[in-house]
């Protein structure tokens, strides 16, 4: 089954430790150059523009929120392709 993860962009600093941490690769961080649009591995200024989810290899381990020094990733529950997850209670 896959997962969702809820990610703050505006918390992130680019340290990379999620990305290390994911058992499956299913994370990947970058930036993007605004006038190639192609993906710059290397993360200027210390920032993340786009923290990018592999949900079809996302096992929901947790790992990359444990990861985290900054709580930016929190796991938000199973992804089903073209739904978003209901919040807690409206199931």
């Amino acid at each position: 089954m896959a997962f969702a993860l809820h990610i703050n962009m505006e918390r992130c600093t680019g340290c990379n430790a999620c990305v290390v941490a994911c058992p499956v690769d299913a994370l990947e961080l970058y930036t993007v150059d605004p006038v190639t649009n192609e993906k710059i591995y290397k993360v200027k200024n210390g920032k993340a523009i786009v923290l990018d989810v592999d949900h079809e290899l996302c096992a929901g381990c947790g790992v990359c929120v444990e990861a985290c020094p900054f709580d930016v990733i929190q796991l938000a529950g199973p992804w089903v392709k073209g739904y978003k997850p209901l919040a807690k209670g409206m199931e």
